[in-house]
């Protein structure tokens, strides 16, 4: 059995990570929280990396399938854990909806005080 790193790092197109000089690259902090949670998430055993690169696979032929135009990496990668913490009973939708919400008014919030 490998390990996490080997399994990311053996993420063919179109799931492999963006890297820049084989460096993971991310655009927004989001991303690399997206990112770190995951990871941390399977490590914890919560979810076979498996079945978030199945889902991540899923995702994405879906966001290509639709009219909505192309989807950004992460913004698939985050939806994929979206789905998989609410399939293993983490947090409701409702709840995770909450909280972006919450998260979203804190990140626009004026914070020069």
């Amino acid at each position: 059995m490998s390990n996490l790193s080997d399994e990311i790092n053996g993420m063919e197109e179109p799931l492999a990570l963006p890297r820049k000089n084989g460096e993971l690259q991310f655009e927004e902090p989001w991303e690399a929280r997206a990112f770190g949670l995951a990871v941390a998430l399977n490590s914890k055993g919560t979810y076979a990396w498996k079945a978030f690169s199945e889902g991540l696979a899923t995702q994405i032929g879906q966001a290509k399938a639709s009219d909505a135009g192309e989807t950004h990496y992460y913004e698939n990668w985050l939806k994929t854990l979206e789905n998989l913490v609410i399939e293993q009973g983490l947090i409701s939708a409702d709840e995770l909806e909450a909280r972006a919400e919450a998260q979203a008014h804190h990140d626009n919030h004026d914070h020069d005080h």
